[in-house]
């Protein structure tokens, strides 16, 4: 009997939400000479590339919710390494939960050496620019993960777009992808999840109607266009002031991206457009931090370090704090007879 082919996995979640590790990619995505943000198109166009993403994605190895990254070279010395974000869908310009959940794998694994007790930065290209994810360790074991985004801005403000109920008003904001975002209450809804099918079903709408009229096009790259997901919020908490004024913003989001899939975490890169849309209208000033919290009631906690320009707006450079659980290792097989390979998608 031939062998079957083999193809190996490593297994996070970020607050709830999957991410797998993927090392050994096709030669198109991993040839030298490019930049992630080319190695993502090369991805886009290769048959090879798409076939295993979809493996791994798929049902019965994967889900419609599933979500992971392909590890290969950093576009210069700057970097430790690059990774390719996919989805069901396909590939992503940014994830925030990827990159903490890669921090936390690559201190774990010694890919990138780190001391018992400190802080150690690991740097890494992804297709909207260079992250960085910040390892807290103590006692040898990694404890927290703080990722700092690509500059996050506002990019329009009341965009009037229908929805399954009724016409509504959204922001869209820039945190590696562009999100729109409306309080789930302009809907009828909570962010709750006995509410999860009626989330979806407007995030969905809202998001194609938004891309068939072009409304989220990247003013210098292309490639970072179109909305990526729909971010409903709500606020759960009111805020609270310490005694040097710094204060505390306590909300809940859900993250419908792409075709209907949605973030269990409360979503890195959305959360980081949700700082900048905050950080410019002024409801989260410096010193002010975003308890985001998600559907599964995970958190994440966010706030600005820098203050820049990009693109000709006022950008803000967010810092979103989490962590990344190792949920275990797979090695998946293929057999020739199997009808259903590369697998299949419900939703």
């Amino acid at each position: 009997m031939s062998e079957q082919p083999a193809y190996e996995t490593v297994d996070y979640h970020t607050a709830g939400e999957p991410f797998r590790i993927v090392t050994d990619v096709p030669d198109p995505v991993a040839a030298p000479g490019l930049t992630v943000a080319e190695r993502r198109m090369v991805a886009i166009e290769s048959t090879e590339v798409q076939w295993l993403r979809a493996l791994l994605c798929s049902e019965p190895r994967g889900h419609a919710d599933m979500y992971g990254g392909f590890i290969v070279p950093a576009d210069d010395d700057g970097a430790h390494f690059g990774v390719l974000f996919w989805h069901k869908d396909g590939f992503s310009t940014a994830c925030g939960h990827g990159t903490i959940a890669l921090g936390a794998w690559a201190v774990e694994t010694g890919r990138v050496a780190a001391p018992s007790d400190g802080v150690t930065d690991v740097v890494v290209d992804v297709p909207s620019g260079r992250v960085t994810a910040s390892v807290t360790t103590r006692d040898g074991r990694v404890e927290s993960v703080a990722f700092t985004n690509v500059p996050s801005y506002a990019f329009r403000r009341g965009v009037e777009v229908a929805s399954p109920r009724g016409p509504v008003t959204v922001d869209i904001g820039y945190g590696g992808a562009m999100y729109a975002v409306l309080p789930a209450s302009a809907v009828g809804l909570r962010v709750v999840p006995e509410d999860y099918a009626d989330l979806i079903a407007v995030g969905r709408s809202i998001r194609a109607t938004l891309n068939d009229a072009g409304a989220a096009e990247h003013p210098s790259d292309p490639r970072l266009s179109g909305i990526y997901g729909v971010i409903l919020t709500e606020e759960t908490a009111p805020t609270v002031t310490d005694d040097a004024g710094a204060r505390q913003l306590f909300q809940r989001n859900v993250t419908v991206f792409v075709d209907g899939e949605v973030d269990r975490s409360p979503c890195g890169s959305g959360t980081s457009a949700r700082v900048a849309l905050l950080a410019d209208s002024g409801d989260l000033r410096p010193g002010d931090t975003l308890v985001h919290g998600s559907i599964v009631g995970s958190t994440f906690r966010a706030r600005v370090v820098a203050e820049s320009e990009a693109e000709g707006r006022r950008a803000f450079r967010p810092e979103v704090t989490g962590m990344a659980y190792r949920t275990g290792s797979s090695r998946f097989t293929v057999d020739s007879r199997d009808p259903l390979v590369p697998g299949f998608v419900l939703r």
